[in-house]
């Protein structure tokens, strides 16, 4: 039985080396486990931001409760929900399952095929700490310079054709809405803000 277990655990287990890939087991044919951001520091026009992914730092609540998987970040079309979710050496993770409608099919296919392999997450933020050059975070944990994301919540996860960032880790996409001054950065100009994750390949 333990040994079952841990089969098991492996299988759910969200390592950093890829962002999404099928889970195995009879049942789980539409199965993904899937890493939808990281604390990957990346520069922003008005400085370099890092999601904090500390214990208190990321609120999961509207994943869990209401979580569905887009295409693109277009809200009318929805792929597939959030099973579980959960965060693992400093990533978010997830488990998702794709729906069975034709467009929700068209896209699990190429998912499966590895057509599509890019992972995005839209999400808020509504605490930040400036992190000044040379200096360190109030945990230790960042150097600056830098804008650090302590509390933020995720609300949706895309698969997506063309990740905005090519590199190794984590990029970002920001939709201005009001301004660009780093003192109006609260939930509502970063109502439309990505976080694209790069798949590196499978497991």
């Amino acid at each position: 039985m333990e040994k079952q277990e841990k089969r098991s655990n492996d299988n759910k287990r969200c390592l950093p080396s890829a962002s999404i890939r099928a889970k195995e087991g009879e049942g789980n044919e539409r199965k993904f486990i899937l890493s939808f951001s990281s604390e990957e520091p990346y520069e922003r026009y008005w400085g370099i931001e890092v999601l904090d992914h500390g214990e208190t730092a990321v609120d999961l609540t509207r994943l869990e409760e209401i979580g569905c998987i887009l295409f693109n970040h277009k809200r009318d079309i929805v792929i597939g929900k959030v099973n579980e979710v959960w965060i693992e050496k400093a990533r978010g993770c997830a488990e998702v399952e794709f729906d069975t409608d034709e467009e929700s099919e068209k896209i699990y296919q190429k998912v499966l095929s590895g057509t599509l392999k890019g992972v995005s997450v839209g999400y808020t933020v509504s605490a930040w700490e400036t992190v000044s050059a040379n200096k360190t975070s109030s945990d230790g944990r960042f150097t600056g310079p830098a804008e650090i994301a302590k509390k933020w919540m995720p609300y949706e996860i895309s698969i997506v054709s063309v990740p905005a960032d090519a590199s190794v880790g984590v990029g970002r996409d920001l939709e201005e809405i009001n301004g660009n001054n780093a003192d109006q950065r609260t939930i509502v100009f970063f109502e439309k803000q990505l976080q694209i994750n790069k798949n590196l390949g499978g497991y």
